[in-house]
């Protein structure tokens, strides 16, 4: 089952569902604003975990990337994470086995395949052959008007917001397929679906996630 899920700084997240029993009796509580969707059991708050399951989440040394990766390894999770800049992951990496969570890091542009096949290996064996959670991140963007892109910007927005996604995907299927209930979220951004300035071409390949997750049982 999709579900959109309003997020930071303008963006929204279409994601599966994750298939985790609720307690009985209570209600879950979903505060937008709030830090944590939580679950409300008898006027205590706890929140469900993600222990003994894996993530891979692109794009994760920054904004709401960092986020994800922290509020995932806060449920219990063990997470692989990637990004482009080799001294923001390694402080990264650092500041989280402070404290205490359980992540491992690569370098990788996922505008190359090169790199996304290299990431895809890591994981597998970092994971043994299995991923519960694909978490497609990463992106970026280049405000200019569309007359004045140049084939290289294009080629780059198109390949790291949208061809990216599309061969994770691909790349991921056997992992999740073998976690047995694998789950795949994708960070997306309102400028696909409504126009703002000087951002033509980043809103067209943003909107190019929507139908194509909303096809993906085909």
């Amino acid at each position: 089952m999709w579900e959109l899920v309003p997020s930071l700084s303008h963006t929204v997240s279409v994601k599966f569902k994750f298939q985790i029993p609720k307690p009985r009796n209570c209600i879950t509580v979903r505060p937008w604003m709030n830090k944590y969707s939580s679950i409300r059991c008898a006027g205590k708050v706890n929140r469900w975990s993600l222990n003994g399951m894996n993530a891979l989440v692109t794009g994760g040394t920054r904004g709401i990337g960092h986020a994800i990766v922290e509020e995932l390894c806060g449920l219990g999770a063990t997470v692989h994470m990637c990004a482009r800049n080799e001294d923001e992951l390694g402080t990264c990496l650092r500041s989280w086995k402070d404290e205490g969570f359980t992540v491992s890091g690569s370098l990788c542009d996922v505008s190359s395949q090169v790199d996304r096949q290299k990431l895809m290996e890591v994981v597998s064996s970092t994971f043994n052959g299995k991923l519960d959670i694909l978490i497609n991140n990463a992106g970026t963007n280049i405000r200019k008007a569309m007359v004045d892109f140049t084939a290289e910007e294009f080629s780059s927005l198109m390949a790291t917001n949208f061809e990216s996604v599309f061969h994770l995907c691909q790349l991921a299927y056997p992992l999740l397929k073998a976690s047995g209930a694998g789950s795949v979220v994708f960070t997306s951004s309102v400028s696909g679906f409504v126009s703002l300035k000087s951002m033509s071409l980043q809103g067209a390949t943003k909107g190019m996630v929507f139908p194509f997750f909303s096809r993906l049982y085909g």
